[in-house]
């Protein structure tokens, strides 16, 4: 295929890298509010597991400045090693390269902070000398404003990168509603992450089709008395 670009991302075809999703890297972001920036990574990684996507995850000086990756995040990979780095750049650190070749897989998602600093030096040096194929996620990364974001994605894209957003990734992974060994799960991580799209299919589910309310426990609700 003269353009591999061209092929939809599919749960055989991708990986996924999770860069730098730390408290002191978030406390920078302005380009997007914070707690959408946490949700929709995390949408994303609960995707990720839902279609065995090979993931890893990389962080910066943890404990020294940029503070641990999200708890939210770390849940979703139970006993899943963090790779700790010194370089803002992934690609310099040997075992996230060693952890990208060995899932064999040349189609790279990219999550990550800051989108100007650490998401392009390593999507450049991935391209360059790795001949990955990238794919960033711009609603599940941020940069330290919008200029430096935006920027940042331009440059890339003009490098060759392929942008994309979390929950577009997460639809072209299921393809087809059909496949219905993954659509409970993926219509479940849309409900708790999509937003209003989101109350939307609560609303169907428990109005049209009179299933259980989401809720971890039962609630009873009291009929309504006129006040005497």
């Amino acid at each position: 295929m003269s353009n591999p670009k061209l092929e939809v991302l599919t749960p055989q075809n991708s990986q996924l890298i999770i860069i730098d999703q730390q408290p002191q890297m978030a406390f920078g972001v302005q380009s997007i509010d914070r707690q959408a920036l946490k949700n929709n990574v995390v949408g994303l990684a609960k995707a990720a597991r839902v279609f065995n996507i090979p993931t890893t995850i990389t962080t910066v000086e943890s404990e020294s400045f940029s503070g641990f990756t999200y708890p939210e995040l770390l849940d979703v990979f139970p006993n899943q090693r963090v790779l700790e780095r010194t370089s803002m750049n992934s690609w310099d650190d040997q075992k996230v390269r060693d952890a990208l070749a060995a899932n064999s897989r040349k189609k790279v998602i990219v999550a990550g902070l800051w989108t100007e600093v650490c998401n392009t030096t390593f999507a450049l040096c991935a391209m360059l000398e790795g001949g990955y194929e990238i794919y960033m996620v711009a609603d599940a990364s941020g940069g330290t404003s919008k200029d430096a974001h935006d920027y940042a994605m331009q440059r890339m894209v003009q490098a060759g990168v392929v942008p994309v957003t979390w929950q577009q990734v997460m639809l072209e992974w299921q393809r087809d509603w059909a496949h219905r060994e993954t659509y409970d799960a993926v219509m479940g991580i849309a409900r708790q992450h999509s937003g209003a799209y989101g109350m939307g299919v609560d609303y169907a589910y428990t109005m049209v089709h009179k299933a259980a309310q989401r809720t971890v426990t039962p609630h009873e609700a009291l009929p309504p008395v006129p006040a005497r």
